[in-house]
């Protein structure tokens, strides 16, 4: 297999051919097609999440199909088309696996951080946190919904059922969600890095009422918003902006400080809370959502070996819609 393997964070990935690897029982593997470059796997690599497994290969929006299984791996057969994400494994045994909350398991492990991910041309998974895909769609559109498009469900979830929505950050996660809160009925305000006219222009294609600056407020309060865009600096602007009695989603997995603000912000029963990885019920839920809403996802290809290239063009803001590697 090849492969590209974070050594050290803070460093470029290196190209590796090695051993295809072996599934051990309850786990199949699987020939990748494609993997999404998400920003998890951006702050994995610059070393903004602790305690990574090294050597890692990076990556967890997987689609490709089984080609070995091992034991009891219920209903997954070699052939299958099937989509691997962030969550890997959990213990079912933790007060949280118990309560139904396996995202907050405390002994979880995560594809392409903990356990190896999809920066390769082959990978392994455990059948229990695999997704069955249906024979529909391009592989390299799809990548992104592993990730982007779940995390966003499931904060798109937690944000409630407001009728005008906000989005922080217009990348990979906010243009899916984007789709799916039209096809909900819901106004969506797109907010931007300021000066990015073609980000702000994008959201309108997709159906933003409006789009804007990430220090505007528009005309009309928000019944709620969620911050894709790792800035702490966001969470007041976005309080600012919604209503009394309105939720504030932070959606990524690392975020820079939130400066101080005034209590008046989160008065009135505003809420503020984050969401945390995703459950197996999340995909269950998204993947019925997909075809009704119509999603299509922007993605621009990269052959695997420039997978540095994609994480530069994602931290530098180069991107529309989502980085795709394909092997």
């Amino acid at each position: 297999m090849q492969a590209m393997v974070l050594e050290r964070p803070g460093e470029p990935l290196k190209f590796v051919e090695r051993a295809d690897p072996q599934p051990a029982d309850g786990e199949v593997s699987v020939r990748v097609a494609a993997c999404g470059v998400c920003r998890t796997d951006l702050h994995v690599v610059d070393g903004e999440l602790p305690n990574p497994k090294l050597p890692i290969v990076p990556g967890h929006e997987i689609v490709g199909r089984i080609d070995v299984v091992a034991g009891d791996v219920g209903s997954l057969a070699v052939g299958m088309r099937v989509g691997i994400p962030w969550l890997g494994w959990t213990c079912g045994r933790c007060q949280y696996c118990r309560a139904g909350r396996e995202n907050l398991c405390d002994r979880a492990l995560f594809t392409g951080y903990t356990r190896d991910g999809g920066y390769a041309s082959s990978v392994i998974a455990d059948a229990r946190y695999v997704f069955r895909l249906a024979e529909v769609g391009d592989d390299v559109a799809t990548a992104p919904l592993l990730c982007a498009g779940l995390i966003g469900w499931r904060s798109l979830k937690a944000a409630g059922d407001g009728e005008r929505i906000g989005l922080y950050g217009f990348g990979a996660a906010a243009h899916i969600i984007t789709q799916v809160a039209r096809w909900q009925g819901r106004a969506v305000f797109a907010f931007t890095r300021p000066g990015d006219s073609a980000a702000q222009d994008f959201a309108r294609r997709l159906g933003a009422c409006w789009a804007g600056a990430s220090d505007e407020k528009p005309a009309d309060e928000l019944d709620c918003a969620i911050l894709f865009a790792p800035v702490g600096a966001l969470v007041p602007a976005a309080l600012r902006a919604v209503r009394k009695g309105g939720r504030v989603v932070c959606a990524g997995i690392h975020m820079s400080d939130i400066p101080s603000f005034p209590y008046s912000l989160l008065w009135q029963e505003r809420e503020l809370l984050s969401v945390a990885n995703l459950t197996r019920q999340d995909g269950d839920e998204f993947f019925t959502v997909v075809p009704k809403a119509a999603i299509a996802t922007q993605t621009v290809r990269y052959p695997l070996r420039q997978a540095n290239d994609a994480l530069s063009d994602l931290r530098d803001g180069r991107l529309q819609g989502a980085a795709v590697l394909v092997p």
